[in-house]
């Protein structure tokens, strides 16, 4: 649904309802203190988790992303290292549509793929691969 007057707009100085439970929990310090190791203990979960994945199977970067922000949402110093993260995707994103570098890459990507392609066979010429199906001896697999 589009607003297309003004006056179905709402009010700017109207805060939302997570802003007005944020605003009760800040009023507490106990609560706010709560709040705070809450955000901090689940950011930093999925921030380490995103640096788990970057060594093994998964989406890495994203896992940093999301839970640097989900730290930004309390804290200064991951408002300022997801803002060098983004500024870092944004450069990288610039680098990588390239056409110059994009072409490089596709070709050093084929040129890997047909040199990969070229050593198995040769590695199943020298070895002599043979079909499960066409194996004389079967008591090998006994």
């Amino acid at each position: 649904m589009a607003i297309n007057h003004e006056k179905d707009a709402p009010p700017a100085d109207e805060p939302g309802p997570f802003q007005r439970f944020r605003e009760t929990l800040r009023r507490n310090a106990i609560l706010n203190t709560a709040w705070r190791i809450g955000v901090f203990t689940v950011g930093a979960t999925v921030l380490v988790g995103g640096l788990v994945m970057m060594v093994t199977p998964g989406p890495g970067i994203v896992g940093i992303v999301v839970g640097l922000a989900i730290l930004a949402t309390e804290f200064a110093w991951a408002q300022r290292a997801l803002h060098r993260a983004k500024q870092a995707a944004e450069r990288a994103k610039e680098k990588a549509l390239d056409p110059r570098k994009k072409r490089r890459n596709t070709i050093l990507a084929i040129i890997g793929g047909l040199l990969g392609g070229a050593a198995v066979i040769a590695y199943l010429v020298i070895y002599s691969f043979t079909l499960p199906w066409n194996i004389d001896d079967p008591t090998f697999w006994n």
